[in-house]
């Protein structure tokens, strides 16, 4: 088992498409050659000039507008629910021991509706930006990275 008949631990690395593509920031440029003039990269203003312009774009108020609809209202939801249980669980001790079917009283289901509440969070949050956010984001990347060229 060697490298060169693809059987070996290198034959990995041949088969990987990611294995020869650096992390970014990390790309060196071999040393004598050159990248054409049309490539070049744009100075640091260039650049600045491009991402501001995308900031200021409806298309990037309009996603950042649908996040922070979803976002900032889900969050103070979850942490008043969450502020809730403590304060409950700190103030009415009784209420809290209440039983509710055998030895499962009112601050157990009340603690593992923390848990399903936090999944049921998550998983609105991922089909809220699939849906209302995720393409946007991707036409704006995908806009700023061709201006960039």
């Amino acid at each position: 088992m060697n490298e060169h008949d693809g059987t070996g631990p290198g034959a990995l690395r041949m088969d990987d498409p990611w294995f020869e593509v650096p992390a970014a920031g990390e790309w060196q440029q071999d040393a004598g050659v050159q990248a054409p003039a049309s490539h070049e990269e744009p100075g640091r203003e260039d650049r600045t000039a491009v991402y501001l312009e995308v900031q200021q774009s409806a298309a990037f108020q309009e996603a950042r507008s649908r996040y922070r609809r979803f976002v900032f209202p889900a969050a103070a939801a979850f942490l008043a629910w969450y502020l809730l249980y403590v304060v409950l669980a700190t103030t009415a001790p009784g209420l809290m021991a209440r039983p509710v079917a055998g030895e499962l009283n009112v601050a157990m289901v009340a603690g593992l509706a923390q848990f399903a509440s936090t999944f049921l969070l998550t998983w609105a949050y991922a089909r809220h930006a699939r849906l209302r956010r995720d393409r946007a984001a991707l036409d704006l990347r995908w806009d700023t990275q061709e201006r960039m060229r």
